[in-house]
């Protein structure tokens, strides 16, 4: 018989920041028992996933063997690690566990997608126990930018492993837990086999500052505007919108919260019982009625998010609102790396109104809700691990954060998704590359990133699209071809109608073929698109995509 091992194996989010999902597996080689730690999702772009609408992790090889997938573990309700779980949990079944106000935003994601939702399982936290298979695994408050967010100590026959989630060392973070010094010595007294951390801000070489150093900041900076406040933040990090909508009552304003995901996130919060004073608020139909002076606005789409509310509001009006010259629009938010372009144009959109916005730049009115070095280093001096394995990281993160790791004099394993280490013994490594990937929600059904659509979409995008329809009966052309185009110009170096000259060259053609290219198909279809794609080339610098229709006729 195999000798038992302890593998760990990210599908997800190592050597990128989103779409989460860690396999742990124990017992003989290929015949191990498996739980799954958190299943999210990331974001398209036109440039690279035009139309796509959410990007989700390519799960087959778990699913393969989902019949050993005893437990799902979700450490926290931002969307990079439970916005896939309406998605993909109809292909792997096992029941999920997550403490409150996770399970309440999980529970919505499973009553949009129509699932049992007695299969998401509400938990307390460490040191209760859940049980599944060889794994018996906690919940360990964290600081992170959302309530509830949780560390996952999973003890196993191999050993303890910390899987740290997402957090931050934040003493008085306001809603949520404090960092807990005691509780964290007790979890690494047993010892700690492996730690799997988050390298978000590894390279930030300060402390981490606290959520309670920005009330002051942004208080003083809505009592001093004139006009119409408005303020962006991540709709989930609920303490920052309690801390904007203080601000605002003190300023003597009205608060509107702006945005479906907001006020999911704010009903969630006074639900689970985390928010028990949020500020009342007024609806977004009695705004009007407000004096502009007396009206503060909180509003989603911090990133820049085209439909989201202060996208709306920048394009002119949302439900009935709108900003003026004279307007502060503050930025309660860092733009993740990618989003620049998007947040940028909003900026624009909102400095052409004559609104005066601001942003983070002076580091006063936005903290992050990731370790900074420095608490990574704190992190590994509590745990004192045998070995650090980085995740939630793009790959450099991954190589600086082992880098620090080998600097506390502790070992480190790089390893990005798809490669299974084996934590077994006393030198973990990685033992073996599995193929990852991503499944595309485009639409309503879920297509696989190599599947091609999207390429061709992107094709047709960079290069126009030509459809060419000809009759053929008994072998032979029935008069001439026809061509209709799509995102390419009317005409080309010629001067001559670009449709005529395509249908010209088609035409000739022909006329001149033989009755075998003319008998098949394929053949025919092969030769037209050459021919389009080079008279197109000639005329106006593209080789567009082209789709053939033949029509046969039988005589």
């Amino acid at each position: 018989m195999s000798k038992d091992r302890l593998i760990y194996l990210p599908l997800g989010g190592a050597g990128e920041i989103g779409m989460n999902c860690y396999v742990y597996g124990y017992g003989p080689v290929g015949k191990e028992r498996y739980i799954l730690v958190d299943l999210g999702l990331t974001f398209p772009d036109m440039d690279t996933t035009p139309g796509v609408d959410l990007i989700l992790p390519d799960i087959a090889w778990i699913r393969e063997r989902r019949d050993r997938l005893d437990a799902i573990f979700i450490t926290h309700a931002h969307e990079d690690h439970v916005g896939a779980i309406g998605h993909l949990w109809s292909q792997l079944k096992a029941p999920i566990y997550a403490r409150s106000f996770t399970a309440h935003i999980a529970r919505l994601k499973f009553e949009e997608h129509g699932h049992d939702e007695l299969m998401i399982k509400t938990v307390t936290a460490y040191p209760e126990k859940v049980q599944a298979g060889p794994f018996s695994v906690s919940f360990a408050p964290i600081s992170h930018s959302i309530p509830e967010s949780s560390a996952l100590v999973i003890d196993t026959p191999a050993g303890r492993i910390v899987h740290s989630g997402d957090f931050k060392i934040d003493l008085t973070p306001g809603v949520g837990e404090p960092w807990d010094p005691a509780m964290w010595a007790e979890i690494a007294k047993p010892g700690v086999r492996a730690l799997i951390c988050d390298s978000t801000n590894v390279f930030s070489p300060l402390p981490g500052r606290s959520e309670a150093t920005l009330p002051a900041e942004i208080e003083k900076l809505i009592a001093g505007s004139k006009g119409l406040v408005a303020a962006t933040t991540f709709a989930s990090n609920i303490a920052r919108v309690k801390t904007l909508a203080v601000a605002g009552k003190k300023a003597g304003r009205s608060v509107v919260l702006l945005g479906r995901a907001m006020r999911r996130m704010i009903t969630a919060g006074v639900e689970t019982g985390i928010l028990n004073d949020f500020p009342s608020t007024i609806s977004p139909e009695d705004a009007p009625s407000i004096p502009r002076e007396n009206l503060m606005l909180i509003v989603t789409g911090s990133q820049g998010e085209r439909r989201a509310a202060s996208a709306q509001l920048s394009r002119g009006k949302y439900l009935g609102l709108t900003l003026k010259e004279g307007d502060t629009f503050l930025f309660s938010s860092k733009t993740i790396p990618g989003n620049e372009t998007s947040v940028s144009r909003i900026v624009n959109a909102y400095s052409e109104m004559g609104v005066d916005v601001v942003d983070d730049s002076s580091g006063l009115y936005h903290v992050s809700g990731h370790a900074n070095r420095p608490d990574l280093a704190e992190m590994h001096r509590t745990l004192s691990p045998q070995v650090v394995i980085p995740m939630h990281g793009e790959h450099r993160h991954l190589r600086e954060h082992v880098k620090l790791a080998e600097e506390n004099g502790l070992k480190g394993v790089i390893a990005p998704n798809g490669s299974m280490v084996d934590l077994s013994g006393t030198a973990p490594k990685v033992v073996e590359h599995i193929e990852t990937g991503r499944t595309y929600l485009d639409g309503a059904i879920l297509i696989g990133a190599m599947d091609g659509v999207v390429r061709d979409r992107i094709r047709m995008a960079l290069n126009g699209h030509v459809l060419v329809t000809l009759i053929v009966e008994d072998d032979a052309p029935l008069g001439d071809a026809w061509c209709e185009i799509m995102g390419l110009p009317e005409t080309g170096r010629s001067r001559a109608p670009l449709v005529e000259v395509l249908e010209e060259d088609v035409t000739q053609f022909l006329m001149r073929a033989g009755r075998k290219t003319l008998a098949d198909d394929d053949k025919l279809g092969d030769e037209i698109k050459k021919i389009v794609r080079n008279t197109a080339n000639d005329e106006i610098g593209k080789k567009p995509e082209v789709t053939v229709v033949v029509s046969r006729l039988q005589g």
